[in-house]
């Protein structure tokens, strides 16, 4: 079985916590590793954003390979502009496929940008398309908090049509599944609810003292931890709000923590610096709590357990999140969460046995939970283990084999 992984718009080999890395680049990663495992082969493309890497890598194992797409400039370059080189892309793609002698039984394409592709793709090869979307447009309309964060009809438009085009849908949560039934009308015969999963061979809980070590964290206070790309629908400065509300609390804890910020670029220049990030450093300044956050920037994928391990609590404030891969992370590296109720959170995190779901766009909803699990070492050690538990079901090598399931629901006449 072949088949041809589409990621055009972001690599899954790149660092996490950058604009566009994040859970979807770990997907990719993971799920490609793990099919690999099933004996099943596949190729991921993706636009090639650097004429210096080279275009075809194998970092995944298994004979499967990232083949970097050139399509217009190898350079980052905005969403809007990206969808000019789509048909770029699909050629390159199906090029590579001529010149290698490999014919690919079904696409798999992430994000919608990827489904444009898929279509050309799906006509000329005629193959099925399994499609996930990892975010949806009249989702993040809902929260925009401004015409800026807002996305603009050409991405609604198509998604609609990828959605009309694809064969399957991947939901990860059941409520994705009702966006898509609600919000675009698909059927539900056309949607599988599959959860993302995690590797428990690489997250799995490291001792506190040791993951402190091996990442040169030396504080000796509650550690508190934020992991993602720092963008508006993240929530950080709601996080960053409780956390003056803490020290303004009274509470014996509340000088006796720290905030620890993985992901965006913190020491950009302030003409390179993104606006949400200048916004959240400029808000840390003026509450004076520069002292009790650490901004550290991107990390490699490797690292993530010993700053899950090392950390008391892991928080996602956020206003949306399609499933919360971070999340899933961090309980399964013995972590409690404490989470927003939006999107897949509240089905990922069990409220009051891994974690805490709270009110999604409330600083002071953040703070109850935190001074409870901050004070409380028997609870948060409880929830820790169970969260790690309860990750298990998530493995990386059961979702894969639920993945394969559907590809040979759609090609059965295919090993």
């Amino acid at each position: 079985m072949n088949i041809a992984m589409l990621s055009y718009h972001t690599c899954p080999l790149a660092t996490l916590g950058g604009k566009d890395t994040g859970g979807m680049n770990v997907y990719v990663a993971e799920l490609t590793r793990h099919l690999g495992q099933l004996g099943i082969h596949v190729d991921v493309f993706t636009r090639s954003q650097d004429e210096h890497v080279p275009h075809v890598v194998h970092s995944l194992g298994y004979g499967n390979r990232v083949v970097h797409v050139p399509a217009g400039p190898e350079t980052p370059l905005p969403k809007p502009q990206l969808a000019e080189y789509l048909p770029t892309f699909a050629e390159a793609v199906a090029r590579f496929s001529q010149e290698k002698g490999i014919h690919y039984d079904l696409i798999h394409s992430h994000y919608w940008m990827s489904g444009i592709a898929a279509e050309t793709l799906k006509a000329k090869w005629d193959v099925p398309v399994l499609q996930m979307f990892h975010t949806l447009g009249l989702m993040k309309n809902q929260i925009a908090q401004s015409d800026e964060e807002r996305e603009g009809e050409y991405r609604i438009n198509g998604e609609k049509r990828v959605m009309q085009i694809a064969d399957k849908i991947v939901a990860a949560t059941p409520a994705e599944e009702k966006q898509l039934n609600s919000l675009y009308q698909v059927p539900p015969e056309k949607i599988v609810t599959i959860p993302p999963g995690v590797d428990t061979a690489r997250f799995y809980p490291i001792s506190q003292d040791e993951a402190k070590e091996a990442i040169n964290i030396t504080c000796k206070n509650r550690l508190l931890l934020f992991v993602g790309r720092i963008e508006p629908l993240k929530g950080l400065p709601n996080l960053i709000r409780a956390i003056d509300m803490i020290r303004k609390s009274g509470n014996p804890i509340s000088q006796h923590y720290c905030l620890v910020v993985i992901g965006g670029e913190p020491d950009a220049s302030p003409d390179t610096m993104t606006q949400e990030m200048a916004h959240v450093k400029k808000l840390c300044k003026e509450l004076g709590v520069e002292n009790l956050v650490i901004f550290l920037g991107k990390k490699a994928q490797e690292t993530l357990p010993y700053y899950y391990s090392a950390a008391d609590i892991l928080i996602m404030p956020s206003y949306y999140e399609s499933f919360g891969m971070v999340a899933l992370e961090a309980m399964a590296c013995g972590t409690p969460v404490i989470a927003s109720q939006v999107g897949g959170l509240p089905f990922l995190v069990q409220d009051g046995v891994t974690g805490y779901v709270v009110p999604g766009g409330s600083a002071e909803a953040l703070v109850p939970p935190l001074l409870k699990l901050m004070s409380d070492a028997d609870t948060r050690q409880q929830m820790g283990k169970q969260a790690s538990e309860y990750a298990l079901q998530y493995s990386w090598d059961l979702i894969a084999q639920r993945i394969a399931a559907v590809y040979r629901q759609l090609i059965p006449n295919v090993d």
